[in-house]
C-alpha cells in the first residue's frame, strides 16, 4: 500500500537535496566517516553535537580533529536551508520563518512560545496537493516532498533558538505546510529523530508531538503499526461525504467512514485520542445539523477515544470564505459536547502575519 500512495501522491520531479547527516542510519554514518578515515565513535560524537546542541557546523565541532572538520562538513552537512526572513506576532510570541532551499524552493515554520511550553509547527511539503479550497497552502499546488533532513533541521533550528532564549523546544506539529502521510517515509523516519533520546534524537515525548493529515486512510493504518504513540490529528473540517467531497477533495478517495474507521484503529493501536481539526466556515459546515452529526458519528465511531478541535477560519487572500460569528461558533461547541464527544476552540495564533492554520503560502520578498 506505500508504494501505491507514493505513485497516487508523488510531487512534481524536482531535485532533491544532497544526503544531509540526518538523512542517514547510524551505520552509514560510520561507514561514510571511514571513508574519511575516522573511527566509529565519531558519528556518535557528531550525533551529540546535531541532537543536543543543536549544532550544524562541523567546523564549530571543537572535539573533532581540525583536519577532519571541514571534510566532515562537506560530505554530511550540506547547508540545506537558509533563512530569507522571520516575522513576529502576539508581541514577539510567535515568529514565521521563510526559508529557501537548495533548489530555491520557499517553505515556512511557525514557532510559538506559550507560558508553559514552545510549539514548533514544521512543513513536510514544499507546498501541498490537497487542493483544499479554503487553504492557501492547498491553493497553491504542491512543489515537492522534503527530505527527511530538511524536516528535522526545521526542527534542530527552532531547538537552537529556544536554547539561546534560555528556554526548550517542548512540541513539534505538522501542521506547517504539505500532508505528511503522503510523505510517509520521511516524515516517519523525522519523527523517530524527533523522539529518540541524544544522541539518536532530539528526545522531544511523544506525546507531545502530533501528525496531521486530512485523511489517507491507508496511510493512517500504516501508521498505526509503527508501534508510535505520537497524536494523530485528522482535519475533517465536515462529517458528510457530499460537503467533504469539495472541501477536502481527497475525500472523493476515502469516505468519512473509511477515515473515520481506521482513525478508530490508529487509537486502538496507540492508546492516545485522535484529534479531529474542524475548520469552522461561516454558512458552509457550521450548521446545528452538521454539528450534531459530527458529535453523533465521532462517538459511535471512536468512543472516548476523540476531540474535536475547532479552528475559526483563518482569511486567506482572495477567499470567498470567512470565519463562523461567535454565538454560532460556541452553539456549535454545545452540540458536539452534547453529543458526549469533548470538543474546545484552537487559541489562534499568528495570523496577523499569515502564520496561523490554513494560511501558510511561502511567498517571497
Amino acid at each position: 500500500m506505500a508504494e501505491t500512495l507514493t505513485l497516487q501522491f508523488a510531487a512534481p520531479k524536482r531535485s532533491m537535496p544532497p544526503k544531509h547527516f540526518a538523512d542517514y542510519t547510524e551505520e552509514e554514518r560510520i561507514e561514510l566517516l571511514k571513508d574519511l578515515g575516522l573511527p566509529k565513535f565519531r558519528a556518535n560524537q557528531i550525533a551529540k553535537h546535531y541532537y543536543g546542541r543543536f549544532e550544524a557546523d562541523p567546523r564549530s565541532m571543537t572535539d573533532l580533529p581540525e583536519a577532519a572538520r571541514e571534510e566532515v562538513a562537506n560530505a554530511l552537512f550540506p547547508v540545506l536551508m537558509t533563512p530569507v526572513r522571520t516575522v513576529a506576532a502576539d508581541d514577539g510570541a510567535t515568529t514565521k520563518t521563510l526559508w529557501e532551499l537548495h533548489d530555491g524552493t520557499l517553505l515556512e515554520s511557525v514557532l510559538m512560545r506559550y507560558k508553559d511550553r514552545a510549539t514548533l509547527c514544521i512543513s513536510s511539503q514544499a507546498g501541498c496537493g490537497m487542493a483544499c479550497p479554503f487553504c492557501a497552502t492547498g491553493q497553491g499546488g504542491l512543489n515537492r516532498n522534503l527530505s527527511c533532513a530538511e524536516i528535522v533541521d526545521q526542527v534542530r533550528a527552532a531547538a537552537a533558538t529556544m536554547a539561546a532564549e534560555g528556554s526548550r523546544l517542548s512540541n513539534v506539529v505538522f501542521m506547517g505546510m504539505g500532508e505528511p502521510l503522503a510523505n510517509y517515509k520521511r516524515v516517519v523516519s523525522a519523527v523517530r529523530q524527533i523522539v529518540s533520546p541524544a544522541p539518536h534524537g532530539f528526545g522531544i515525548s511523544q506525546r507531545n508531538v502530533t501528525v496531521s493529515t486530512v485523511g489517507l486512510a491507508p496511510a493512517i493504518r500504516k501508521l498505526a503499526d509503527e508501534d508510535l504513540s505520537v497524536t494523530l490529528a485528522v482535519s475533517l473540517h465536515t462529517p458528510d461525504d457530499e460537503l467533504r467531497d469539495t472541501l477536502v477533495p481527497v475525500n472523493n478517495r476515502w469516505s468519512v467512514e473509511e477515515v473515520l474507521d481506521a482513525a478508530r484503529y490508529y487509537a486502538d493501536r496507540s492508546g492516545r485520542r485522535v484529534s479531529i481539526e474542524y475548520a469552522l466556515i461561516r454558512d458552509i459546515n457550521d450548521q446545528d445539523f452538521r454539528a450534531d452529526m459530527l458529535g453523533q458519528k465521532l462517538h459511535k465511531a471512536l468512543g472516548p477515544l476523540v476531540h474535536v478541535n475547532l479552528i475559526p477560519l483563518n482569511p486567506t487572500p482572495g477567499s470567498k470564505w470567512d470565519a463562523s460569528p461567535r454565538e454560532r461558533q460556541d452553539e456549535f461547541v454545545r452540540r458536539v459536547i452534547a453529543q458526549g464527544v469533548p470538543c474546545t476552540v484552537r487559541d489562534t495564533r499568528g495570523q496577523e502575519i499569515a502564520a496561523a492554520c490554513g494560511q501558510l503560502a511561502a511567498e517571497g520578498a
